[in-house]
């Protein structure tokens, strides 16, 4: 689609061009995160990139079968959105040295990419559903389901063993109880309703 061409004349095209940017879009993220598995120094980063592959795999499945039941064959459009997302995540991991530094910018860059997909198939369900194309909404709504729980691992993995500032977090300290105790009785103070014995006194001889 030409930058004065105009291509998009209709509520229709608009959401054509959504699908094909989209598509374009995970496989181009497909294509990247092979490269992202090798450079992440964490095992478990490693696992979680291994896994989502798998599921993005799965996402362009989903997304064919988007265009079949619109009788349309599967196109994706340029996206510069998403090129310009992924350059910037290769860039930085070939600035950043050390395995701790390179393992919370990997998990930034990935989740600048969920993001953007996650916004994504939101106004796609949203344009299906306006046009009455309920029967696509399924596929998208299962793509943006493990959207989010990938971003949601990320952030786990983040707080939990990436991030500096969870892992220099210290418990708090008990607050001091600021009740007052109450005095203790003194001994010789005769009980409640009881009387003092009276003291004996000397007869004079």
């Amino acid at each position: 689609m030409g930058l004065f061409s105009k291509d998009i004349q209709s509520f229709e095209d608009l959401f054509m061009h959504g699908l094909q940017d989209l598509y374009y879009a995970e496989n181009q993220i497909l294509k990247a995160l092979p490269d992202m598995i090798e450079k992440a120094p964490s095992a478990e980063l490693r696992a979680g990139f291994e896994k989502h592959r798998k599921e993005t795999e799965g996402h362009v499945h989903r997304l064919r079968q988007v265009f079949e039941l619109l009788d349309s064959e599967p196109k994706g459009d340029k996206c510069p959105a998403i090129d310009g997302i992924l350059k910037e995540g290769k860039d930085l991991m070939g600035e950043i040295e050390g395995d701790d530094v390179m393992n919370v910018g990997l998990i930034a860059a990935a989740q600048a990419v969920e993001h953007y997909e996650i916004t994504r198939y939101g106004a796609l369900i949203a344009w299906a559903t306006e046009l009455g194309r309920t029967d696509v909404v399924p596929h998208f709504k299962a793509n943006l389901a493990e959207e989010k729980a990938t971003d949601q691992k990320l952030t786990a993995m983040a707080e939990k063993r990436f991030n500096p500032r969870a892992e220099s977090k210290t418990e708090r300290p008990k607050a001091k109880s600021t009740a007052r105790r109450k005095p203790a009785r003194a001994a010789s103070r005769p009980a409640k309703g009881k009387r003092a014995p009276a003291k004996k006194t000397r007869r004079r001889a």
